[in-house]
């Protein structure tokens, strides 16, 4: 089997980003498995290579290795523009040139979360209503009316319907750079990837990911999205939580400090105390892991050894 950690190097991991860079690689080498490590660059205004390579070595503090890097998504453009140009040849794609305001606007449809989904207002504009637009435009795939059903491994079967809960989604910017959702397919097709670990935040986005895979003849990986971490107040952690953050944290810690106390976080201990990470492996299980959003304790890094 083939996992893989995808992070993107907009800035420093912070506590959870490492909870799911950690399961990831247990998970793999518990079962014998590959590693491989990709950097999702797509976003050329806030994507460093300063921080790829401090990501690299954050995880190489932690312990976590990899066997192969994939190559990353900034190079890629010409493997998207191959998986784009065989969605045209089917007929599945259409120009979108509708503006942000148009999109959110208070009659647009929206989901039963309250998601905003997109109208289909530029679906079938005849090539001359196109020829008068001046706006550029970005790209949606057309989804089909049909219900995508799945087992996730932590969240248990799950089932979407494309039309009513994603709607047409964009697989290319309007600035020319291929969509998350694209991407992210090919990559994980090519590079052969048979599990992918993950937050809960990206549930949402496997359905339509399936049904790409499908488009294109490829086989699905097993997916297992991991609860968030969220502090006292309820809040989703971000790279802005500056003190939970990698360049806080080795500050304040040992390795073998931080993934203790995330193993207790995910059960496979009961107490804070130190461990290496590959230490876990031997007892890593998908069973101990917990199913809802994990409260990070006001005292996390109370004890933590502090170095001059």
């Amino acid at each position: 089997m083939t996992g893989r950690f995808a992070p993107s190097p907009t800035g420093r991991m912070h506590l959870g980003n490492i909870f799911t860079a950690l399961l990831a690689w247990l998970s793999v080498r518990s079962q014998g498995g590959r590693m491989l490590l990709r950097i999702e660059d797509l976003d050329p205004q806030r994507s460093r290579a300063a921080y790829a390579e401090q990501l690299k070595q954050d995880l190489g503090w932690l312990g976590l290795d990899w066997d192969g890097e994939m190559p990353p998504q900034s190079t890629r453009s010409p493997v998207y523009a191959a998986h784009f140009a065989k969605l045209e040849e089917q007929g599945l794609i259409y120009p979108c040139y509708c503006s942000r305001s148009e999109l959110h606007d208070a009659s647009a449809p929206h989901a039963s979360d309250g998601t905003v989904l997109y109208s289909g207002a530029c679906r079938d504009l005849t090539p001359e209503q196109r020829a008068a637009k001046t706006r550029r435009p970005a790209w949606r795939v057309r989804v089909p009316d049909i219900a995508v059903s799945f087992r996730d491994g932590v969240c248990g079967p799950q089932t979407e319907r494309l039309a009513e809960t994603c709607g047409d989604f964009i697989v290319r910017r309007s600035d020319g750079v291929y969509a998350y959702q694209l991407a992210v397919v090919c990559d994980d097709a090519l590079g052969s990837v048979t599990e992918v670990v993950r937050g809960s935040d990206l549930l949402g986005s496997t359905a339509r990911q399936l049904w790409l895979f499908s488009v294109f003849g490829y086989p699905a990986p097993q997916y297992y999205h991991v609860p968030l971490l969220v502090v006292p107040d309820g809040r989703r952690l971000s790279k802005r939580e500056r003190d939970l953050d990698m360049e806080a944290l080795r500050a304040r810690c040992t390795p073998e400090q931080l993934v203790g106390r995330l193993a207790q976080l995910a059960g496979l201990r009961p107490g804070p105390e130190p461990v290496r990470a590959a230490d876990l492996v031997s007892r890593f299980s998908w069973e101990h892991i917990p199913r809802g959003e994990i409260v990070i304790p006001a005292n996390f890094s109370d004890g933590f050894r502090v170095f001059p």
